[in-house]
């Protein structure tokens, strides 16, 4: 028997120019248009799909007792140039530290990808998503 999901609620209030504070789940934020009191909206998407997958990453392959030490994410997403600028393709590469082998960290990704990582699940599926992974021992 599965426990149902609760859904998210998030709010948002206007400050001032395109500038909100936006609130949910206890925790808060500012998003910005400007990039400069905090992300752009599409800054904090990117945030997000880089976090979701990186959580799930660590998640598995904590749970599969690798030595894992570090793991950093760099997301790289080119926009169309006309409205609306949604991301068009998407490269996400992956650093791991530690001894775990590669064919590991790949197989992480890839049950992220396709089966736990909400936010990729979420967005378009005709974005040119790319993956990839190196470990340094």
């Amino acid at each position: 028997m599965s426990t149902a999901v609760q859904p998210t609620l998030a709010e948002l209030v206007w400050k001032d120019e395109l500038v909100f504070t936006g609130t949910s789940g206890g925790t808060s934020l500012v998003l910005d248009s400007a990039s400069k009191a905090g992300p752009s909206p599409m800054q904090a998407l990117a945030l997000g799909l880089a976090g979701c997958m990186s959580m799930d990453v660590v998640h598995i392959l904590k749970k599969g007792r690798h030595d894992l030490r570090g793991l950093r994410a760099t997301l790289v997403g080119r926009r169309a140039q006309d409205s609306p600028k949604r991301f068009l393709a998407i490269e996400l590469h992956f650093i791991v530290t530690g001894k775990v082998p590669i064919d590991q960290v790949e197989r992480a990704i890839d049950l992220s990808r396709e089966t736990y990582c909400s936010v990729w699940q979420s967005m378009r599926q005709d974005i040119d998503f790319r993956v990839s992974a190196e470990v340094l021992g």
